[in-house]
């Protein structure tokens, strides 16, 4: 039996027109040679993609490190694409939107999606506010951060959204929270999702409205009531455990050959939940009491409203201090004020100093450059 990345689904439709395998070849050569810069990033994964090989050559994002090529079997990238199909319930001839570059491996799993399960899938040029003009409705989509953020007051065009490639901060989730609780979006399903390049994007989920759950598996529109939780839930197949570290372990044998060891430090709830806590290089080191910036940083949400972070820096008494950088100008001593008095951290949670940063550096997926941003800083 031929393996099943060479067929194109019947229902299978690109900005509205059908296409046959070697009909879309057609289309790929044409994107390439007369499109647009992310035209013909999408010609050229459907070339890779329709070839005979069996694998296919990515790139990591470059959040942590160096960007980096790696390999993956388009057989693993059918069978991820036929999970996230199961768990959403999506159906041939739904609709999807396209507004990622098909340069790393979000944007390309939109069109494995499309092209496996049968979807009539749109694309726009990738942009920080994709739905702006669009006047369509659509069933799925995928984004990054920073595209939500901009399209809060659209959110009625898009029934199911997943947002990925960065952490989703807990401002723009109480953002999503308020409009629907205030009616003022009704259908949209919006969805925070852990993944990484090597494994083939999402293998969990969180839902972050308040109140209402698609059913995993029973079809799309099937809503139940649902406490709201904080906890990551896996794709069908997967499953979860911790290193010594304390990290996340990945057992997904439909996606990967081997389990994936993670940097991400996790509450494991069961071997198919978790919460995540932040990443372990990020983790500081303060006097021997372990901190996690990332849920310092939900803490100062509420009281800076500019982008930040805060990372330990050398310090000879306590080994790391604390400190919080702010993207553009603020006054040190009354933000300082703020925070001890207006959250909930605990003495050695609070920022020892303030370091301000005209301008974050950051991934094309809106990740902050944590390390690239702190190694410019002259203490």
């Amino acid at each position: 039996m031929k393996p099943r990345y060479r067929k194109i689904h019947s229902y299978f439709k690109l900005n509205g027109i059908s296409f046959s395998r070697d009909e879309l070849k057609e289309v790929a050569y044409s994107l390439i040679k007369e499109g647009e810069p992310f035209e013909k990033e999408i010609g050229d994964f459907l070339l890779d993609w329709l070839d005979d090989t069996p694998m296919l050559q990515v790139h990591t994002s470059g959040s942590t490190g160096k960007p980096k090529p790696i390999m993956l079997q388009k057989r693993y990238m059918v069978n991820s694409a036929l999970a996230t199909g199961e768990f959403f319930g999506l159906q041939p001839g739904d609709s999807a939107l396209l507004c990622l570059p098909a340069t790393y491996i979000a944007g390309k799993m939109m069109l494995v999606r499309a092209m496996v399960l049968g979807l009539e899938l749109d694309y726009v040029t990738p942009s920080s506010d994709p739905l702006d003009g669009v006047s369509k409705t659509y069933d799925f989509c995928a984004m990054v951060p920073w595209q939500l953020e901009n399209s809060l007051d659209a959110l009625g065009r898009i029934k199911i959204l997943i947002v990925g490639g960065a952490p989703l901060s807990q401002e723009v989730q109480t953002q999503v929270q308020a409009r629907l609780l205030a009616g003022q979006v009704q259908k949209a399903q919006v969805f925070e999702t852990y993944g990484m390049t090597e494994t083939i994007t999402h293998i969990a989920l969180k839902e972050i409205n308040v109140g209402l759950s698609i059913a995993a598996g029973q079809g799309r529109g099937t809503v139940e009531p649902q406490t709201h939780t904080p906890h990551f839930k896996t794709l069908p197949k997967v499953t979860l455990s911790i290193d010594e570290r304390g990290c996340l372990v990945i057992d997904a044998p439909k996606i990967t050959d081997v389990p994936v060891v993670t940097n991400d430090m996790i509450h494991l709830i069961s071997e198919t939940e978790f919460e995540w806590l932040g990443r372990y290089d990020n983790v500081i080191n303060s006097g021997g009491v372990k901190l996690f910036p990332e849920q310092i940083e939900a803490q100062l949400a509420t009281l800076i409203s500019s982008r930040f972070f805060v990372v330990g820096l050398p310090d000879k008494k306590l080994g790391q201090k604390l400190v919080l950088v702010v993207e553009g100008e603020v006054e040190e001593r009354k933000l300082l004020r703020e925070i001890k008095s207006q959250t909930a951290l605990k003495k050695f949670e609070l920022p020892k100093k303030i370091y301000q940063v005209a301008e974050f550096l950051q991934t094309e997926s809106g990740k902050i450059l944590r390390h690239k941003i702190v190694a410019r800083i002259d203490d």
